[in-house]
């Protein structure tokens, strides 16, 4: 039983192109050494004395930067291939990364915040066009399942070793090791995948007009799913360990412990789960329907009870609910991206939609708390959740209105 277990484990890796491998272990080593981020809060207050005030500013700057990159990098991707705006973005956000900590001024800092984001997030669109580049159709969702493992892996593996950098070497190490990783990274990318490499190569675009985004209605009942889906889920990385914290009495190690339950079920099963379900004989919009509400349950489950056991609960549903539906989001967006003709500028507004809610979503949370209480907020997040499943329905019906037409 236990090997069956681990072949079926074990297979749903298979197949995979090379590339997408290559791509994978560049961003792990690209997020992992994203480690002023997590940080970077602590860093304007403790080091630098900005008040709370300044650091909301900051980090609104850091929102309205990392939305224009996702924008100007779907353009310039467009215009010159994925493959020179990966190698530039990560090499030139490097050097942004190690000139960032000479920066000390409220408005320079700002500034400085704002096109940092503006060119570390032009990576974004061109690595999903990487993807449906170097990826068979029928191994798209796994393909990028294997990339947001490697996020994930980096992101867990970043923040505990920016601790351990900043207790060494002080801030300024941070800054110096996060560039010094996002210029390794760059280096990595053009010598693993060299396009004069065999297999490497890129495939040429397909002759026709390509269709916008923003004119696909389609598309965009699709993004605005996306967005209130984006806005409730980040409350898990602001409100949430609050909650943990005042309504339940947590520490911060418990909340650290119970947070990190989320990346390990991730790292253990969404691999095999998304292979079992990337098959023809499952709807897509059934998937992202029932995933979406479990992301709803997981808050509305908050309110049944003080029991410990109900945040566990409630992690965990917010787990499964993530392990099915980011994946068939990204899928969903490159399929429709292939159909148009235009893989940069869509997956461009797809990554836009996760900076815009990270703008806004945090924020409102906070007011809402503010303002109702914990338990109203969470209502008031299923609700949003809910309410995404119906765009989904009607996502459905406007495509299958669309392919009948064609017939």
């Amino acid at each position: 039983m236990n090997l069956n277990i681990f072949k079926s484990y074990r297979n749903s890796f298979k197949g995979l192109s090379v590339q997408i491998w290559w791509l994978s272990l560049i961003t792990l080593i690209n997020r992992a050494g994203t480690m002023v981020v997590p940080f970077l809060s602590l860093y304007l207050i403790e080091d630098l004395g900005f008040t709370l005030s300044d650091v909301g500013w900051i980090m609104t700057a850091f929102g309205l930067g990392s939305v224009c990159g996702s924008w100007l990098g779907g353009k310039l991707t467009n215009k010159f291939g994925f493959y020179k705006v990966m190698f530039w973005s990560l090499f030139v956000s490097g050097a942004m990364f190690i000139g960032l900590q000479f920066i000390h001024s409220f408005v320079g800092m700002c500034i400085g915040v704002f096109f940092l984001l503006l060119v570390a997030d032009a990576f974004r669109p061109a690595l999903f066009v990487a993807v449906a580049t170097y990826c068979k159709p029928e191994n798209r969702t796994r393909s990028i399942t294997l990339i947001r493992l490697a996020i994930n892996l980096g992101f867990s593996l970043g923040p505990a070793a920016g601790g351990a950098i900043i207790l060494a070497m002080s801030y300024a190490g941070l800054f110096w090791i996060d560039g010094i990783t996002c210029i390794a990274a760059a280096l990595l990318f053009i010598y693993l995948l060299n396009e004069r490499k065999k297999g490497n190569e890129v495939k040429k675009e397909i002759v026709g007009v390509k269709k916008s985004p923003y004119k696909d209605k389609v598309y965009l009942i699709f993004i605005g799913a996306l967005l209130l889906i984006g806005f409730t889920f980040l409350q898990y990385f602001s409100t949430i360990p609050l909650f943990y914290s005042d309504v339940h009495q947590l520490s911060e190690s418990e909340i650290g412990w119970l947070m990190s339950l989320n990346g390990f079920v991730i790292f253990l099963i969404e691999m095999p789960l998304v292979a079992f379900f990337e098959n023809e004989r499952f709807s897509k919009y059934r998937i992202l329907a029932i995933s979406t509400f479990l992301f709803a349950i997981s808050f509305f489950i908050l309110n049944m009870s003080n029991w410990f056991g109900v945040l566990v609960f409630g992690m965990l549903f917010m787990t499964v609910g993530e392990m099915l539906n980011f994946p068939f989001l990204n899928s969903f967006a490159m399929d429709r991206a292939e159909k148009n003709n235009n893989h940069a500028e869509y997956m461009a507004l797809f990554t836009m939609s996760f900076s815009v809610a990270h703008i806004f979503g945090h924020n409102s949370g906070m007011q809402l708390i503010n303002a109702f209480g914990y338990e109203i907020t969470w209502y008031i997040m299923g609700g949003l959740l809910l309410l995404s499943i119906l765009f989904f329905v009607w996502l459905k019906n406007v495509v299958k209105k669309e392919e009948s037409e064609l017939l």
